[in-house]
C-alpha cells in the first residue's frame, strides 16, 4: 500500500505534499528526526489529508499532479476544509 500525504504548517500557512509507505513514520521525520530541508523551517506539521494507492506508481502520479497548478488549486480547497474542521485527515508540496 501506497500514500500521497498532504501536511499542513500553521505557523507558515505552508502546505507539503509527498508519497510513502508509511505516513506515520514520514510525518515524525518531518516534525522531528528531519535536519535539514524545506519541512524543518515550518514545524510543526499536521497530517491534513492521505490518500491510498494500490502500487507506488500510481502515488507518485498523484503527488505530481498536485504539485501542478491545478493540483494546487484542488490543495486550497483541502486547507479551507481542514481549517473549517469539514476534512477528515485523508496528502504534494507547496514550496512557494
Amino acid at each position: 500500500m501506497w500514500f500521497v500525504y498532504i501536511l499542513y504548517s500553521r505557523s507558515g500557512n505552508k502546505t507539503y505534499v509527498g508519497y510513502t509507505g508509511d505516513v506515520e513514520r514520514r510525518l515524525f521525520e518531518h516534525n522531528v528526526s528531519e535536519m535539514s530541508g524545506f519541512t524543518i523551517r515550518y514545524r510543526p506539521w499536521e497530517l491534513m489529508r492521505k490518500e491510498t494507492f494500490e502500487s507506488k506508481s500510481e502515488a507518485m502520479a498523484r503527488e505530481k499532479y498536485l504539485k501542478t497548478g491545478r493540483g494546487r488549486e484542488e490543495i486550497k480547497g483541502y486547507v479551507r476544509d481542514f481549517l473549517n474542521g469539514n476534512d477528515a485527515v485523508s496528502a504534494v508540496a507547496e514550496k512557494d
